[in-house]
């Protein structure tokens, strides 16, 4: 995708942001005739509301749970749950912000935030929040990360539920018999992921993300490498510094040689799955895969540790977006969706919802319960933040344009580095080139 196309996007965005009949989103709330640029309504409280899950499939079950729970204890309330591909959910979004169809309630993690937010499809909830039993029973860090990625000053666009630390995990049984010491720096990475590696009897140290949300694993893996910590110089990124290309070129180097050729279109549950088959050594995921591997294993033959450290003996990482649920302005029952989404962040149902994922829980008396000390990647993970150990580099979940330039666009060029039909520099430097530009484009409509 080409940068005019990106500006052609942003522009039918400032049209809709100027003009609501522009908008054709429709609710589906009591009712749904919602139309487009509707502003919805408070509703009656009960009725029907209709909740979009934007990782349907793989939390489709805790999900059902936790609206059977919420029924329940609402009973004038009928909840419709629609799991959606995690892989989908950006496309399904922008469709129904097009034309027609958006739920009452929405899961919106914070990359995809400031796109949904800058199309006004969603209804500021700072006041909600600071009139409800949630107030002040959320993580700091965590609201502030969805109001910076909302990308407004002044309007809160989701309520966290969850925040999912990248981790390494690493087959322990398969270390021990090769001899390896624990992968906690990226020296001793690469030294595992070529020990453990026998392509002859299918056997690999890693396995790489090189199909869908490729870019942030990639990310990571970079910055971790060269130690940089900010991922802007003033108004310019940092991603195509000279020390993030010597540590992409080195680290897409492993494909084919340490992991499966199938790597090249994996997305994170052909990874997980590919892993948890039991032939490889070592996985870069977040904390949201941790209970398939325990399924696959047990908790005797792997383990789930921090990010490696780098060459100066200091953990860098880049931010992973939090998730939340957001209110779409065009539901017909905000005051049914609401209730809703309190009691999904309320401590039960947050605890619930995150001991199911292996999550680290938004709801801070959540993260008081017992399970976060039994599930050591989220404890170590919530300790490595907590002790100054390591630094996140923060991603800029803000621009409207960050999910389209690190996914649409982006992706199928990190696969041709994989393949060695691009190098890792013309990569970033093309990367680097579309940042900066929707960088400048924020700031001008900032000032």
């Amino acid at each position: 995708m080409k940068i005019s196309i990106r500006r052609s996007r942003r522009a039918a965005i400032a049209v809709a942001l100027g003009s609501v009949l522009a908008l054709t989103a429709t609710a589906c709330g009591d009712d749904g005739s919602g139309s487009g640029g509707d502003k919805g309504s408070e509703g009656s409280g009960k009725g029907e509301i209709v909740f979009w899950d934007n990782n349907g499939g793989v939390r489709t079950d805790i999900w059902k749970e936790i609206i059977a729970d919420f029924e329940k204890a609402n009973p004038d309330i009928k909840v419709e749950y629609v799991p959606i591909a995690a892989t989908e959910v950006q496309s399904k979004y922008d469709t129904a912000i097009q034309g027609g169809g958006l739920p009452d309630v929405g899961g919106v993690g914070a990359a995809m935030l400031a796109g949904i937010a800058a199309q006004d499809a969603l209804e500021p909830v700072e006041t909600r929040l600071s009139e409800s039993g949630l107030n002040g029973k959320l993580n700091e860090d965590m609201v502030e990360s969805v109001k910076v990625a909302g990308g407004s000053e002044e309007h809160m666009y989701s309520i966290p539920t969850s925040a999912n630390n990248g981790v390494l995990y690493y087959r322990t049984d398969l270390f021990k018999k090769a001899g390896l010491e624990e992968p906690t720096t990226w020296d001793a990475f690469y030294e595992a992921a070529e020990k453990l590696t026998n392509v002859g009897k299918n056997q690999f140290g890693y396995t790489i993300r090189g199909g869908a949300g490729s870019i942030a694993q990639a990310l990571d893996a970079m910055y971790g490498q060269s130690g940089i910590t900010s991922f802007w110089d003033g108004d310019k990124t940092t991603v195509n510094d000279p020390k993030n290309v010597e540590a992409l070129e080195k680290y897409a180097g492993l494909y084919k040689k340490v992991t499966p050729a199938a790597d090249l279109n994996n997305d994170f549950t052909k990874m997980v799955a590919q892993w948890d088959s039991g032939t490889i050594g070592m996985l870069n995921h977040n904390l949201g895969s941790y209970q398939d591997h325990v399924k696959a294993f047990g908790v005797d033959k792997f383990r789930g540790i921090p990010q490696p450290v780098g060459p100066s003996g200091k953990r860098v990482q880049v931010s992973n977006p939090v998730d939340g649920l957001g209110l779409f302005k065009s539901s017909k029952n905000k005051d049914a969706a609401w209730k809703f989404i309190e009691f999904a962040a309320s401590h039960e149902a947050n605890s619930k919802w995150n001991e199911s994922a292996g999550a680290i829980p938004s709801n801070t008396d959540a993260a008081k319960d017992a399970w976060i000390s039994e599930a050591e990647p989220t404890k170590l993970a919530a300790a490595s933040l907590n002790d100054g150990s390591t630094t996140i580099v923060q991603l800029p979940y803000y621009l409207p344009d960050w999910n389209t330039i690190s996914k649409a666009d982006n992706e199928p060029n990190f696969q041709k580095v994989l393949l060695g039909k691009m190098s890792a520099k013309d990569f970033l430097d093309t990367l680097a080139e579309q940042l900066n530009e929707a960088q400048a484009e924020w700031n001008e409509q900032k000032s």
